[in-house]
């Protein structure tokens, strides 16, 4: 019997772990978005990681793109953002993040660390959000860790 509260114990942390993307899955996700948007161009690209369907939005994670003067070009989390200057955005500490997204992007491997809303559970978490600069657009994806 103990053997089995045991599994019992431990469904919810594997039903919670299977609603969120790993860091490795949004550095994926992102190598798909940067491939995408090569091949098929600038607007079909953006118009696809908008839409917040697979395979550019899975659970909590999705692409976001902003241009080089920080206007959100794509965000399929949050597509009221689209048009908006991310200079605007702050994290849940007052941080603005334009600036930290699109340094991180002149560099290889770029990313950034801040709390944002998760679009799944809508609390507040750690989001580590890796980016890649794509000439006219810095697009990128992020992983939340509670």
């Amino acid at each position: 019997m103990s053997k089995f509260l045991a599994v019992l114990a431990l469904i919810p942390a594997v039903l919670f772990a299977a609603t969120r993307g790993t860091a490795p899955e949004a550095k994926a996700m992102l190598a798909k978005a940067v491939t995408h948007y090569k091949s098929v161009g600038r607007t079909k690209a953006l118009a696809d990681f908008n839409s917040g369907k697979a395979p550019f939005r899975d659970r909590d994670l999705y692409v976001v793109c902003l241009t080089h003067d920080a206007i959100t070009t794509a965000n399929g989390g949050f597509p009221s953002y689209v048009g908006t200057s991310v200079n605007l955005l702050k994290d849940a500490h007052g941080n603005p993040l334009g600036k930290a997204l699109l340094a991180a992007a002149a560099k290889h491997d770029g990313f950034v660390k801040y709390d944002w809303i998760n679009p799944v559970t809508h609390q507040t978490e750690p989001k580590t959000t890796f980016v890649q600069d794509l000439g006219e657009d810095v697009c990128g994806v992020g992983a939340y860790t509670p």
